[in-house]
């Protein structure tokens, strides 16, 4: 081969191997990608652990006979200092309680959550909830029927048995907790729920929103805002997702009421104190 063919080929060659090793920096690239992304895509509920609801808790929803409840993304829980004092806690006394009333519920799905931890109001049987729902917003589809079915859902709960009564106000600027209304969420969701507590886990503040439409524009009818509240007022109450799609709080809803076991969870959150049930704590 001549002198000049090999000075030629020289930076060809370079040429060559510098895009080969580009096309597979490329492919891993492409590759790494396409797993996050899939990463991100929602699992079945049996093949992930539940998520803690902690903050903020997205739901969705897909009408026209079925309601399909989404989860919310891990985060760090919203922290705020109140006047609330700390609780009383004896750990054998919790977990005697524990072991006397956990069958029917799905206490195990909460504290596998919330890293064994309990978050609920404290008892405000003197000094009820003040709920404000927004009762006309300016949005396509809307109904007046749809802030009673929110007040029929707070309804609901309260009648189930938790000390935490609430009563609905007027006034927005004097309510604990509001409730409002937003056309759609870009996400496939159809309602948040957004909640803080103290150092002890006393939830201390919560707001939820709900959805006219699913993300896609298909109204939600009254039945199903309903059974949208009725789950973000669960997770308002300090519980989170189950198994179980027989349940209002199910990851995935299928029904539009609450069933026993719904009834049942709520009720031992509020015979425990806020907090850990690990021995230790």
């Amino acid at each position: 081969m001549r002198r000049v063919d090999l000075v030629l080929l020289g930076p060809l060659l370079a040429i060559g191997a510098w895009v080969a090793v580009q096309a597979h920096e490329l492919h891993a690239g492409s590759a790494v990608r396409q797993s996050a992304a899939a990463l991100a895509e929602p699992l079945p509920v049996s093949a992930r652990a539940m998520p803690a609801a902690f903050v903020r808790t997205i739901d969705r929803t897909v009408m026209r006979g079925r309601i399909a409840a989404g989860d919310a993304p891990a985060t760090a829980p919203e922290v705020k200092v109140s006047r609330e004092p700390p609780p009383v806690r004896d750990l054998d006394e919790i977990h005697r309680r524990l072991s006397q009333n956990e069958a029917g519920t799905y206490i195990g799905d909460i504290l596998l959550a919330r890293d064994s931890n309990v978050a609920r109001w404290p008892d405000r049987t003197a000094r009820p909830l003040r709920v404000w729902v927004q009762a006309s917003p300016i949005l396509a589809d809307w109904n007046p029927a749809y802030p009673d079915q929110v007040r029929d859902a707070f309804s609901t709960w309260e009648a189930a048995g938790a000390p935490v009564p609430f009563t609905f106000v007027v006034d927005s600027g004097a309510a604990d907790v509001h409730v409002t209304w937003v056309d759609h969420f870009d996400e496939q969701i159809s309602g948040k729920t957004m909640w803080a507590r103290d150092d002890n886990w006393w939830i201390v503040d919560a707001n939820i929103a709900i959805a006219l439409h699913h993300n896609h524009g298909e109204p939600l009818d009254a039945s199903a805002v309903r059974a949208i509240a009725l789950h973000e007022i669960g997770h308002l109450l300090g519980l989170d997702h189950c198994a179980d799609t027989t349940n209002i709080m199910a990851a995935r809803v299928r029904v539009r009421d609450l069933s026993a076991a719904d009834k049942a969870t709520m009720r031992l959150i509020y015979a425990l104190p806020p907090g850990s049930v690990k021995q230790g704590r």
